[in-house]
């Protein structure tokens, strides 16, 4: 819900970044690879209860995350670039829930739940992208990206958004999990309904054809 907006507000920043640092010879593969990196260590400062150096990990990886882009934009994109930043942000989904489940026993069981909705919402999301991929159905709303993006209550803002939550109030964790389970629930289910409204028919469209994302 929040990324088409907030995309709009940081991409000259970011593209800007983005541009020298393709200019000094880094890649976007290795900034991808980094930021990986640094939401693992922010989640084992997480499991030891370290939430603050924990959340500033956090925000450093997902400018990470922001910067490959930028960079393969500079240069060249490639599919390995597309497949190894989708692969590795839902690694990082699953990574931040899984630290608060070892910090904390009673988080264990709102840490599951949540990661049961991440998996169907990821599943969701990929199946959505290829389907639109065989019948060449494009969309722009989210920028240039490797995959088809549906947009809903829950995207990667809102994800960013929560997992600071969770480190700001650990009390909190179970609260907060269950809540975004159910955002994330209804965001898979309008996928779902939007699916079977676009994909019923079983002949294939010879032309491209485009489709607005989800709001």
């Amino acid at each position: 819900m929040l990324d088409a907006r907030l995309k709009r507000i940081i991409d000259p920043s970011i593209g800007r970044i983005g541009k020298s640092l393709h200019a000094l010879g880094v890649t976007a593969n290795q900034i991808t690879v980094l930021g990986l990196l640094i939401g693992g260590i922010s989640g084992i400062l997480i499991a030891y209860e370290w939430y603050l150096w924990g959340l500033l990990l956090i925000g450093l990886s997902r400018l990470m995350d922001g910067l490959d882009g930028a960079v393969a934009r500079a240069g060249r994109k490639t599919d390995l670039g597309g497949y190894l930043d989708i692969v590795f942000d839902f690694i990082f989904y699953g990574l931040i829930p899984l630290a608060f489940a070892f910090a904390r026993p009673e988080n264990a069981l709102p840490a599951a739940v949540l990661l049961m909705v991440f998996y169907a919402n990821g599943a969701s999301f990929l199946a959505f992208a290829i389907m639109a991929e065989k019948r060449n159905i494009t969309t722009q709303s989210h920028g240039s990206k490797s995959l088809y993006f549906t947009g809903g209550l829950a995207e990667a803002g809102e994800t960013y958004a929560v997992f600071g939550l969770f480190c700001l109030f650990p009390g909190w964790f179970g609260v907060i999990a269950y809540s975004f389970a159910a955002l994330t629930a209804i965001t898979t289910l309008s996928r779902i309904l939007l699916a079977r409204e676009l994909f019923t028919e079983t002949d294939l469209p010879k032309e491209k054809a485009s489709h607005s994302d989800l709001a």
